[in-house]
């Protein structure tokens, strides 16, 4: 940005606080190790000013998204729902998933209503563009239910190559996941990785080597697993997750900014009814659990900017199911990145205790005449 608009921007460990990346305190030191760039350039001055919009920010070498404007959700989609938000025939469509969200969200790409699995909704065109488009290169993976028994040669040839009435096709990688037993009438299972966005390309290419799908799930989109996300459930992206399709847009060279002819196409792709297929330690102090966004005693904290942002916050947090869910900050208090698994923080497990929170276990015992171990003065030993 330029120096004005440096002026003018806000101070990057704020930004970063809001954005959810960490702590304000904790940003800078983020910043003072210097593990963050603006731009491509390595920040050691907390003091940066920037512009969320348009600066690009990188910690530990994954992208960060500054504008809080944006959400990111994954869909587990069951079958018989279009891979649309308006379906003329009277479909089930994705309304069924959005409708409780406030912002106005839209798929990334499709998937035809007999196909389950992973499909993005975001209010972001330009990131939309980038994982769709085939001419980037984000690989899909699926697994296929088949008719009968498919062979290593089978699997081979899927990846060497095949012709299609639309042109040639080939798998990035072809794994035989369940041979079946060979029987007549049995049937296997085989995953299949390809970039392609073309129609029910995967069901055409399996029905040219004469195994039509009986099911098929797209597990893998990008960097981003389905994992344990049941059939019909949505959940916002981890900051993990998102930093990875982030990075991938970055790479690309997709700017931050929003040139409204993406965003116009992502949403009318989205409208679209035709069918065609487009392509840590959790355990912290209760400030950052609850996140906040300024320590009172902080010399840059700014009343009445802080309260707005605090009263906003406390507004999303109080509505309907479809407000925004608060998850903990990318960053414990010292400075390690927290583990994501599935949406969840601590991936399901029991977060070991950090040193911070140690200290105030033992000090809490202490005040109730406890010794750390939990034996009171005097008791038995």
């Amino acid at each position: 940005m330029s120096d004005k608009n440096e002026q003018q921007g806000e101070r990057l460990q704020k930004v970063m606080a809001a954005a959810g990346i960490a702590s304000r305190r904790v940003s800078e030191d983020l910043i003072a190790a210097g593990r963050v760039t603006v731009n491509g350039v390595v920040v050691t001055e907390p003091g940066r000013r920037v512009d969320p919009a348009v600066d690009k920010v990188v910690v530990d070498g994954q992208a960060a998204q500054l504008d809080t404007s944006r959400r990111y959700l994954m869909l587990n989609k069951p079958v018989g729902v279009v891979s649309s938000l308006k379906d003329e025939r009277g479909r089930p469509d994705l309304t069924e998933f959005t409708r409780h969200y406030p912002e106005r969200l839209f798929n990334v790409g499709r998937l035809d209503a007999e196909t389950s699995g992973l499909l993005i909704l975001t209010n972001d065109g330009e990131l939309a563009h980038v994982l769709a488009h085939p001419s980037f290169g984000v690989t899909k993976t699926y697994i296929a239910k088949v008719e009968g028994s498919i062979t290593p040669a089978t699997a081979k040839r899927l990846m060497a190559g095949i012709e299609l009435d639309d042109g040639p096709i080939h798998a990035d990688s072809a794994r035989i996941v369940d041979r079946g037993t060979g029987r007549a009438g049995g049937t296997s299972i085989i995953e299949i990785t390809l970039h392609s966005g073309r129609n029910r390309i995967v069901r055409r290419m399996l029905d040219a080597v004469g195994h039509p799908v009986v099911d098929l799930v797209r597990r893998s989109f990008g960097p981003l697993h389905l994992g344990s996300l049941r059939i019909g459930e949505v959940r916002d992206l981890t900051r993990d997750e998102l930093g990875d399709i982030l990075t991938i847009a970055r790479d690309a060279g997709i700017a931050p900014a929003e040139p409204s002819a993406v965003v116009a196409a992502a949403v009318q792709d989205a409208m679209d009814s035709t069918g065609v297929e487009l392509v840590a330690d959790v355990e912290d102090d209760v400030a950052e659990s609850d996140k906040e966004y300024y320590d009172e005693d902080d010399e840059e904290y700014e009343p009445e900017l802080d309260a707005r942002e605090e009263s906003r916050r406390g507004a999303a947090e109080a509505s309907d199911a479809g407000a925004r869910r608060v998850p903990k900050k990318q960053y414990d208090s010292d400075g390690n990145r927290r583990v994501a698994v599935n949406g969840d923080v601590t991936g399901g497990r029991a977060p070991a205790p950090s040193r911070r929170s140690e200290v105030r276990r033992q000090q809490e015992q202490r005040r109730k005449g406890q010794r750390p171990g939990g034996q009171r003065p005097g008791g038995d030993r």
